[in-house]
């Protein structure tokens, strides 16, 4: 079999091609644009390809598998890409251990979802993006106005159109201000970066709840104490397709959910949470589970059982609610069914008892 492998890179890409079974080799370099990549592609004939995950990674993978191309996409996170000790790395070499591993069956494969489905990460990776900028500068000017004495109300009361009403009227736009004063226009440029991204999330948050009618899952998933149709959204997109996982234990672990395990001879023990997979599902899966727990009595009780009275086991009692919360929209997306609370009560009425 011709396994060719090529190292992604931003304007040229090195590849190695393999036969596994004459072992012949053959190495080159290859322009990222789409018509060098399909001459190449033409030119090999691979029978596999091999890339590695990243932002390149889909790109190349749709050409080719249009082409009827087996395309192969490796976890870079495997301890195969540990190349910190390495006295020598190149791009040739990275894409000749690509077609080693790949030739030894030694590659951890990653699932390459649907360029739409792609194209929604990315839109909820922004809406992300927007998110955390949101809170930036709210605490920019916040620190801005404390720095002369001024302070804000705590909290989201202090952004209400009302409230900047208010102590906007001291702001003055950077031109106007005198060497002394010069933090009103800090605060008034800073107040009008802040009107910008609201509206920009805005605008991303209108289209993506037109996405969500277009997607079944949304509806099974929002029935899910605390899980909102932009929650669902990002576990949709995450998760893909659901019938990949057999196990809760494999859901579980996609989202970087459970223990890191450490093991050697007699030791054999387990630390924090790998945090594998995407930082965007738990991160919506976080605010999802704070949620959860205070509207819905059947997790509360869990996180309670958890953490119990102890306020340094809160973070690993939330965890927990957000790895239950996960698998359970798992099952949801596979099963087509919808959440019933008094599954999950009967549990929880378990665990108490226990």
């Amino acid at each position: 079999m011709r396994i060719l492998g090529v190292d992604l890179g931003q304007s040229k890409s090195a590849w190695a091609e393999l036969d596994s079974q004459t072992g012949k080799r053959a190495q080159g370099w290859v322009a990222m644009d789409d018509e060098s990549l399909l001459r190449l592609l033409e030119r090999r004939r691979p029978e596999q390809l091999v890339i590695e995950s990243g932002p390149l990674a889909g790109r190349v993978h749709d050409l080719a598998a249009a082409r009827g191309i087996r395309v192969l996409v490796a976890d870079t996170t495997a301890e195969a890409w540990r190349w910190k000790n390495v006295k020598r790395k190149t791009d040739r070499d990275d894409a000749c251990k690509l077609v080693r591993l790949a030739a030894l069956d030694q590659i951890n494969p990653v699932h390459m979802p649907a360029p739409a489905v792609r194209q929604l990460r990315a839109l909820l990776e922004y809406r992300r993006a927007l998110v955390s900028e949101t809170t930036r500068s709210k605490n920019r000017i916040r620190a801005t106005l404390q720095t002369v004495g001024r302070r804000l109300a705590p909290g989201k009361s202090a952004w209400t159109a009302k409230a900047i009403a208010g102590w906007g009227t001291e702001l003055r736009p950077l031109a106007e201000c005198s060497p002394e004063e010069l933090w009103r226009g800090l605060a008034h440029t800073e107040l009008q970066h802040l009107a910008d991204v609201q509206a920009r999330l805005a605008e991303v948050d209108d289209k993506l709840r037109a996405l969500a009618r277009a997607y079944p899952g949304v509806a099974r998933l929002s029935s899910l104490p605390g899980v909102g149709r932009l929650t669902a959204l990002v576990i949709i997109a995450t998760l893909d397709q659901p019938q990949r996982f057999k196990t809760r234990r494999q859901v579980a672990a996609y989202g970087g959910l459970v223990p890191r395990r450490f093991q050697s001879g007699q030791m054999d023990r387990s630390g924090r949470i790998s945090k594998r997979g995407s930082p965007l599902l738990r991160w919506a899966l976080n605010q999802a589970s704070w949620a959860a727990i205070r509207c819905s009595p059947e997790l509360r009780a869990f996180y309670l059982h958890v953490g119990g009275a102890s306020k340094k086991r809160r973070k690993q009692a939330i965890v927990a609610v957000m790895r239950k919360l996960l698998v359970i929209a798992w099952a949801l997306l596979r099963d087509g069914t919808r959440y019933q609370a008094q599954r999950l009560r009967g549990r929880s009425q378990a665990v108490q008892a226990a």
